[in-house]
């Protein structure tokens, strides 16, 4: 069934001309799935931060770290919020979509799905994943056609900006302590190549190229994964911590420093360096298997209208 009012010629016209698209009455057809598929990615990323983020919380050194955890999963339930709120606005059925789908159906990054398990892993989260969220929304705000989302991200952009700075914060001030700077380059040893993933295909490969066409975003993953790699990488070389990536000054952009993608056991939370890269399509097989606590989190956030529907 059509939903939108304009072919995708008018729709191109429309946003050649300079004009934001407000609703269906302002886009096409295929515009709208592209927008549905960007939201629900964005979406489902959020929400799944929050028990992922609980759990870390658990091992923070006092109340007070513990308390501006509890804060940043506070926003990052605000931040689903607002996205699945357009895409009811869109006609999407957001009830079906966060308690109807099964957890390996949910469409945030792998790297969600592999627990964080100490408070070093907590604050590497949130200077690499956070760091990630503000890459990607921070091009969407930039770039976007889709006006409701230019608004809403005003508030969200500064909000993901708290979320990484405490994690830099933290990352800085225990990299003095030889034993602490240990338990965080053990995180980062697992996490940075995880969170180069997270970009997704890189753009030889990548299949939904209509996000930039329609102006949904800006930047292609590649270009993502340079920015990202481009605050990160120096962050890291300035406190001591290694990390597979450099920049070369002859090719203008950053190198990564072991082979990509790579195999990855998930339980042990180790690459597997000595089998070299592997294909994309190991990857794919890897993330639609999903990760060791997908289901967990996703049961974790379904639960309670679970009890309620067996108690009517």
């Amino acid at each position: 069934m059509s939903r939108g009012s304009l072919s995708n010629d008018e729709l191109r016209e429309r946003i050649a001309a300079g004009r934001l698209v407000e609703g269906v009455e302002h886009a096409s057809d295929d515009y709208l799935k592209a927008l549905e598929r960007t939201l629900i990615v964005s979406a489902d990323t959020e929400l799944i931060s929050a028990p992922s983020y609980l759990g870390a919380a658990a091992s923070a050194p006092n109340t007070s770290s513990y308390m501006s955890i509890v804060s940043i999963i506070q926003d990052e339930v605000g931040h689903a919020h607002i996205a699945y709120r357009m895409l009811r606005d869109l006609g999407v059925d957001v009830d079906e979509l966060v308690y109807g789908r099964q957890p390996h159906e949910f469409k945030h990054p792998y790297a969600f799905d592999v627990p964080l398990e100490n408070w070093s892993e907590m604050i590497v989260a949130n200077a690499f994943y956070d760091r990630a969220g503000f890459v990607l929304l921070s091009d969407v705000f930039e770039h976007t056609t889709f006006a409701p989302w230019k608004r809403a991200l005003v508030k969200v952009d500064r909000e993901e900006t708290f979320h990484l700075r405490h994690g830099e914060r933290w990352i800085a001030k225990l990299a003095h302590d030889d034993d602490a700077k240990r338990d965080i380059q053990r995180a980062m040893d697992w996490m940075f190549i995880l969170t180069l993933e997270w970009f997704g295909l890189p753009d030889e490969l990548k299949r939904h190229k209509d996000q930039v066409g329609y102006g949904l975003k800006g930047k292609t993953n590649d270009e993502l994964r340079q920015t990202w790699m481009s605050a990160v990488v120096p962050f890291c070389d300035k406190h001591g911590f290694e990390v597979p990536a450099h920049y070369d000054e002859d090719a203008g952009e950053f190198v990564i420093d072991c082979a990509f993608p790579m195999g990855f056991d998930p339980e042990a939370k180790e690459w597997d360096h000595a089998r070299g890269a592997i294909s994309w399509d190991d990857v794919m097989v890897r993330w639609r298997g999903r990760g060791p606590s997908n289901e967990r989190f996703v049961r974790q956030l379904q639960r309670g209208v679970d009890q309620l529907s067996r108690a009517a």
